[in-house]
């Protein structure tokens, strides 16, 4: 009880600022992190602040659909987290969301940090859009940026130009408060290119092999979603010997149906040697790694024309994809797999029918300021928090080498003990 009653004291001090604290007269920051891929983007940002003395860092886990797995997630990184209703009840010198849900209840100036390749996925909710009114991509959507009429964020940071001149027609009130800063999973691939030998040799792959990455976003119109008809091609047509598979899915599936039902979903890899990657685990050194990527609609397949490797891609639903979004891009000019024939000529027909720089306009498309989202991102920060930025450079590191593919594997021991 004892215990219990001193955790607490120490979250409300930190809440409230009390005379507990040893460091004292710190900015505090408010962290609002609904779901793991939202801890993963904002994780870019909180970094470049947690080294400062002049800022301490608070963290919250509001409720959400898929918010499983996040307090799990923030503590493997050593941080705790307070109650969403003290967090939202306390006054902050600023606030770090990636979603929207809930957050005009903070008592701080907001930054909404978008996530993902762009603006991808159209708004689902058109019930306030007026009749012919086009849908935006959310988080360009009055839906997404107002409440009850007032601008939400104090600031709103995109990734690419083209995200602004979307806003003029969608949300043009939140015009003054965007800001273009790039994109930090592009920054990151970038500078782990050099590395992909050596992010090879990690993963455990021979040579001679190859390796195919399968990427699936959340939704029945994932490749997840039909994995009913692309794992029969993935378990039986691909020379065992030959080739090296592991699968990157999206967070949300393993929020949404939990990790003991997805991975027992997933049985039939077992003995196969298909690697199912953790929600939590980094995923660019895979796909910089890859030989071929398997993908849909999701952020992933976007970021996979960053690489050498070869894409395909899986039928999307494509009325609810942005068409101006780098993922529509790669739609208009990537090859499509087919249920109909066996997956190694595919594989092979697609290697041999890529052309160099296929997919540039693609990669391009995915940020408007490449090798900058740090510098960016931590001015815009400082500059609402009233604080000089440190005399430094923000360091941008590559991808960390992965563990080995085996890691990964789901054996008939494992999947028993989930």
């Amino acid at each position: 009880m004892g215990d219990r009653v001193s955790v607490r004291t120490t979250k409300q001090a930190l809440i409230e600022q009390g005379h507990w604290l040893t460091v004292r007269d710190c900015k505090r920051v408010l962290v609002v992190v609904h779901t793991v891929t939202f801890a993963q983007r904002l994780r870019e940002v909180f970094e470049l602040l947690e080294t400062d003395l002049r800022i301490q860092l608070v963290f919250t886990a509001p409720p959400h659909a898929f918010g499983s797995g996040v307090t799990e997630f923030l503590r493997s990184l050593g941080i705790t987290t307070v109650p969403w209703e003290e967090a939202r009840r306390a006054e902050f010198d600023l606030a770090l969301v990636a979603g929207f849900r809930g957050v005009h209840e903070l008592r701080a100036p907001v930054v909404r940090i978008s996530h993902g390749a762009g603006q991808i996925k159209l708004l689902t909710d058109v019930s306030a859009l007026a009749p012919g009114e086009p849908r935006p991509p959310g988080m360009l959507s009055r839906q997404h940026l107002l409440h009850a009429g007032r601008l939400v964020p104090a600031a709103i940071v995109y990734s690419h130009d083209r995200a602004l001149e979307e806003l003029a027609g969608s949300c043009p009130e939140a015009l003054p408060v965007a800001h273009v800063v790039g994109d930090p999973c592009v920054d990151r691939i970038m500078a782990g290119r050099g590395g992909r030998d050596s992010y090879r040799r990690a993963l455990g792959i021979e040579d001679g092999q190859r390796l195919v990455v399968v990427t699936s976003t959340w939704g029945p119109a994932s490749t997840f979603g039909r994995l009913d008809s692309l794992l029969p091609q993935l378990l039986g047509q691909l020379p065992g010997d030959g080739y090296r598979v592991a699968m990157l899915v999206h967070p949300n599936v393993f929020a949404g149906h939990g990790i003991r039902q997805v991975r027992r979903w997933l049985s039939g890899c077992q003995d196969r040697g298909i690697a199912v990657l953790p929600p939590e685990a980094d995923w660019q050194a895979l796909l910089i790694a890859a030989d071929w990527i398997i993908g849909d609609h999701g952020s992933l397949t976007a970021y996979g024309t960053l690489t050498d490797a070869t894409m395909l891609l899986t039928a999307g639903p494509r009325r609810e994809i942005s068409p101006l979004s780098p993922i529509a891009l790669l739609s208009a000019v990537a090859p499509v797999l087919s249920p109909l024939y066996p997956l190694a000529e595919q594989l092979e027909y697609a290697a041999q029918s890529y052309r160099p720089g296929q997919y540039d306009h693609v990669a391009a498309s995915l940020s408007s300021a490449p090798g900058q989202f740090h510098r960016r991102m931590r001015s815009v920060v400082y500059r609402l928090l009233g604080l000089g930025e440190p005399a430094r450079p923000p360091f941008v590191a590559p991808p960390p080498s992965p563990p080995a593919l085996t890691t990964w594997e789901i054996s008939s021991d494992s999947a028993a003990t989930l």
